[in-house]
């Protein structure tokens, strides 16, 4: 008989479904929520039936009233010119041409994230699972608000009013950092649209139009930062707004988008 997998880490014995369900009600979370998970599976430490596991845990907890969500970026679908940035290595110019050429589409239903975990293509991949249409910047949900959270994504705004992430804090959305930090914590980034003067930047990457053909997508938005976050995220947990506690190994944070992004936008508007 075939073992079912078990995510890797290196303490405590493998959990299984239940016993994450149990943690995750203990951290906080509950039934009806809709909530943005990051997490870091190596983390949580073994698990019975590795990130299927994970999500079906989170799915337990939530209900049938709940909604699940995750940020399944694809910075990677960018210009060659910019991979240094957005894939973490560098090409040669003469080979820019021929990449620019090649690169496939994005395709909501189909383009895997890129360096964001397994957990987001776990639940991409569920069945149900909706995603938005921003093609570097598209979030993945499940759950009873999935298709509210997932809708009407702005091609040329990335993280901002017209996001899932605005209306994700108008729904009352928590987020659920699993065993990461607050320098991935994708809510901040709609504080950076607040902040009168943030630079801006150019981006590019391929769509399909219309017709279905393959086209350059060029378009401005804010330049996005995560780089002050750790320390953000340790000046509003200061603050007493955030609730700690444990997840299998992982050293993990539950706490509300909307007054996190409250205290984001006045915390960088202090440092601009």
């Amino acid at each position: 008989m075939r073992r079912p997998p078990v995510a890797s880490g290196r303490f405590g014995k493998p959990r299984n479904r239940g016993t994450l369900a149990a943690e995750l009600r203990a951290l906080g979370l509950r039934a009806g929520d809709t909530v943005v998970v990051h997490a870091s599976l190596r983390a949580l430490g073994p698990v019975t039936g590795g990130a299927d596991t994970v999500v079906d845990a989170l799915r337990d907890v939530l209900g049938p009233a709940g909604t699940l969500v995750a940020y399944a970026q694809t910075p990677d679908n960018s210009d060659p010119a910019r991979w240094h940035l957005t894939r973490g290595y560098a090409v040669p110019e003469e080979h820019w041409a021929g990449l620019r050429a090649r690169l496939p589409a994005f395709d909501p239903s189909r383009t895997p994230s890129f360096g964001v975990g397994v957990l987001p293509e776990t639940v991409r991949t569920r069945p149900g699972a909706l995603r938005s249409a921003h093609p570097q910047s598209s979030f993945v949900a499940l759950g009873s608000r999935a298709r509210h959270v997932t809708e009407e994504h702005a091609p040329d705004c990335h993280l901002g009013e017209h996001s899932p992430l605005a209306r994700l804090e108008r729904l009352g959305a928590r987020v659920l950092l699993l065993g990461v930090g607050y320098d991935v914590c994708t809510a901040f980034h709609l504080a950076e649209y607040r902040v009168p003067g943030r630079p801006r930047l150019s981006y590019a990457c391929v769509v399909a139009d219309e017709q279905g053909r393959r086209a350059w997508y060029h378009y401005d938005d804010v330049a996005l930062d995560a780089s002050p976050f750790a320390e953000l995220g340790r000046a509003y947990e200061a603050t007493g707004a955030v609730t700690r506690g444990r997840v299998g190994d992982a050293d993990c944070r539950l706490l509300s988008l909307a007054p996190a992004v409250a205290h984001a936008v006045e915390w960088l508007g202090a440092r601009a």
